[in-house]
This record gives C-alpha cells, structure tokens and sequence, in this order.
C-alpha cells in the first residue's frame, strides 16, 4: 500500500497538478490539507475525476480556509469528520478527517499555525494538538497520522534553527506534543528511515527559499507499530515542488510492504542549489511564520 500526504494549498488552483501526479505517483491513500472549498464544491470540482481513477473521498471542508480530505482505493469505512472534544477559534474549523482503509485508522490534519508565541491563536494550537492526542490515545494500533503538523519537530528539521528564533513550529511545548504523540506508539516514519538526512517538505515561495534548499520538514506521517513495521520506502516527492503552480509543500509518500519506485531517499531529485547546513539566511518575513493560517 501507497500512502502519501499533501498539503496542496487550495486544490481550486491545484487541480491541474494534483491529477496528473495521482496519475504518476498512484498512491492507495492520499490525505490531503488545505483544501480551502467546502465540501459540495470539492465534489463539483474533482467527484467525477477521482471516481475514475478509483477514489472514494472522505471530506471536511470550508469555504476559503483549511479544509481535509482523505482519498482511497483501498476502502473508506466509519468516517469521521473532526476531533472529539477539539476546540474552536472561535468555532470548530475543518482541520482533521479519519477513516479506516483496508484496516489501517488515517487521519488527515492541518494543525492549526500558531501564528505567534503566546498568542491566542498560538494557545489554540496547543489545546487543538491536546485533542488530537487525546483521540489518538484512544484509536488502535494501527493507525497514520498525517498530514501539516505546522511543527518541525528537531533543529535538524530547518534550515537554520537562528533564523526560526522568536517564531512558531519550532517553540518547546509545540515540539513537546508531537513527542507526546510517539509517546503513544507512532514513529515519524521518514527520520526514522533517514536519520540525520537534510529533508524538507516545505520551503517558502518567496527569497528563492525553494531553489536554496532553505526549507522546514512539518508535514510528517506518524504510523503505530503494525503499520511502521511494514514501511519499505519513505521520500518527500521533491520533483511536485517543481514547475509552474506548485503548492509551497512537497508530498511525503511512504510504501507498505513493497517500495515499486524503490527507497529513493528523502529529496526526489537533489536540490537546485543546495545551501550549506550553516546557511545563514533570514525567513523573507518577519511577522508571519510560515505555512498557513
């Protein structure tokens, strides 16, 4: 099985991308993150698209903002849309969708951004990722977690910790609850495969951050033992970051059981114009961090 996750930044302007690479890529199960349609309007756009190529579709959507989805040609049973108990700001927003596909529980998350430290957005993300703790504590084993954590979860997964000083993704309590989430059972399948390895999955759009390698790993597949156990291969499709129109996010695609592409390493093809670990660029903003709302 093929399991990938995406965070294609609006699939209104990513269809033209995001079917020629299921197309490519064919993965079982793809998760996808903002979406940023509703749910009538993802149908009216890819419904008959997906259905040809074998895609049963699991949705949690929104007009303009947010918004999952969870694609499937291996199954789609007991949807859920939503976290228990997840907090609002100030309503609930379309951030997380699960279902089982062929006896694997994926869940498909946008974490909220956090914005600023010590913000009220910044304390939603918190309570938000406390939720999401919370149900994966009580799911089975076999369960994936994926998707935009908005996290980085080690120095190593940035380009240059001081350029992220005073910022979210990289603050202490963020980084403490995706280890809470390991603590449970799931391993970050793509470090575990590549450790010590420069990989990335999002690099801003602006300053030529994509093309210097100056990027951050924060979209992340987190798998329990039965299902890590049978990881044969797990890469960030680098060449989707490529080209015109990209998402500002690569895909990250993990196979189960049999790798047809082989291990192919964690960036597919080398970077354009790899910066040195000690790259002393700053982040092109300095009121936003990046990746969303």
């Amino acid at each position: 099985m093929r399991i990938a996750t995406w965070n294609v930044n609006s699939v209104k302007q990513r269809v033209r991308r995001l079917l020629p690479w299921l197309d490519e890529r064919r993965p079982d199960v793809a998760c996808l993150q903002e979406t940023k349609v509703e749910d009538g309007a993802f149908l009216e756009l890819l419904g008959d698209p997906l259905a040809k190529r074998g895609y049963a579709i699991a949705l949690n959507g929104e007009p303009t903002w947010n918004g999952v989805a969870i694609l499937s040609r291996v199954g789609l049973e007991d949807v859920v849309t939503g976290l228990p108990g997840e907090p609002g700001f100030p309503h609930r927003e379309a951030r997380a969708v699960s279902a089982t596909c062929d006896g694997i529980r994926v869940v498909s998350v946008y974490v909220p951004n956090g914005r600023v430290p010590g913000s009220d957005h910044y304390r939603y993300k918190l309570v938000w990722l406390r939720s999401l703790h919370e149900m994966v504590a009580a799911g089975p084993r076999a369960m994936v977690v994926c998707g935009d954590m908005n996290i980085a979860p080690a120095d190593e997964d940035v380009f240059n910790p001081d350029a992220y000083v005073g910022h979210t993704h990289v603050t202490s309590p963020e980084r403490a609850a995706v280890a809470e989430l390991r603590e449970l059972g799931l391993r970050d399948v793509v470090r575990d495969r590549w450790p010590g390895e420069r990989v990335f999955t999002y690099w801003d759009y602006r300053a030529g951050m994509f093309h210097q390698d100056l990027g951050m790993r924060i979209d992340l597949i987190l798998a329990g033992a039965p299902v890590a156990d049978r990881v044969r291969a797990a890469w960030v499709d680098r060449q989707a970051r490529k080209g015109s129109g990209p998402s500002d996010h690569a895909p990250v695609i993990v196979d189960l059981d049999e790798a047809p592409d082989g291990d192919l390493g964690p960036v597919v093809p080398p970077p354009s114009a790899p910066a040195s670990r000690d790259a002393k660029a700053k982040l092109p903003q300095s009121d936003l961090t990046p990746s969303g709302r």
